[in-house]
């Protein structure tokens, strides 16, 4: 089966400070040859701590930022070089739902002209057939259509995120990048925001590339699962296998440090350190152990 979006040896680099003629002195190596693939109508869950590396990664695929190497390939074709005219096309099939919905929304703009923007950007329908579908991606995303001239100050922080997937279900697409989607609702939101998610994965045929920091919910949500650390992932493999059998060190510390609903609850907490291991000395690489798992020696 061929991948929908194939990820290759991916790197990004951001300049930190520069000598005096201007020339880099100092890089920070935020992506550092990231591989991985995505299949049509499967979820990809992307894990690891904060600075990982893991939201660049979306924004690289998505082309917000222009990566410093590598390559990234949607449905058999290269978009690591294209410009923006070219980029159009696959912007209209790879959608984001970004993390903040209250930054990621226009706030001068109500919600029946956040929704049609992306519409007037790839010259889809107009007239009563656009206001039809707005209203029924509202309905399906939990809203009404008596919110179509509010403005996202008047509505909480659940709402404002269906709104955003509306907003990413506009334009018909076939990818959608959630970045961390639920880190920033109330916990009792956060079930019925993926819940919602999976649903509209099975009627509409999206495929999803899940970051989140949630290590449960990206269990109950992702098919595969790949795990950051330091710009690198280090292993990749079927939900429940990683959860049950985690093979890198990284891996097993950052499951151990899962919250258990029991207070009193006692399990080993793993601290891992790179420098405890042969990190970044001898041949480097994902290496299948086991069919469809992989770990970074």
């Amino acid at each position: 089966m061929k991948p929908l979006v194939e990820v290759k040896n991916l790197q990004k680099h951001f300049v930190k400070t520069t000598d005096f003629w201007g020339k880099p002195k100092e890089v920070l190596k935020a992506v550092n040859g990231v591989s991985f693939d995505i299949y049509k109508g499967e979820t990809f869950g992307l894990v690891g701590e904060s600075g990982s590396g893991k939201s660049t990664v979306g924004r690289c695929i998505l082309r917000l930022y222009d990566y410093t190497d590598g390559q990234v390939i949607y449905d058999g074709q290269d978009i690591s070089s294209l410009n923006d005219q070219q980029l159009k096309p696959f912007r209209k099939n790879i959608q984001s739902i970004f993390q903040d919905p209250y930054s990621s929304l226009n706030p001068g703009l109500n919600v029946f002209e956040l929704i049609s923007e992306p519409m007037d950007i790839h010259g889809m329908v107009k007239g009563k057939e656009r206001k039809e579908q707005i209203v029924a991606l509202l309905e399906r995303v939990g809203l009404k259509s008596e919110h179509l001239n509010r403005y996202p100050h008047e509505f909480s922080g659940g709402q404002r995120q269906r709104i955003s997937i509306a907003r990413a279900l506009a334009t018909k697409p076939q990818f959608i990048i959630c970045d961390e989607p639920i880190s920033a609702l109330d916990v009792s939101v956060q079930a019925q925001v993926v819940n919602m998610l999976e649903d509209l994965q099975k009627e509409f045929g999206l495929t999803y590339l899940f970051i989140a920091h949630d290590l449960s919910m990206v269990r109950h949500i992702s098919d595969r699962i790949g795990v950051m650390y330091g710009g690198r992932i280090v292993e990749i493999a079927p939900s429940d296998e990683l959860y049950e059998n985690p093979l890198h060190p990284y891996t097993q510390a950052l499951l151990s440090a899962i919250p258990v609903p029991d207070p009193t609850a006692t399990r080993e907490r793993i601290v891992w350190s790179p420098d405890s291991e042969e990190w970044g000395s001898g041949e480097q690489g994902l290496v299948e152990v086991t069919p469809g798992h992989f770990v970074f020696r």
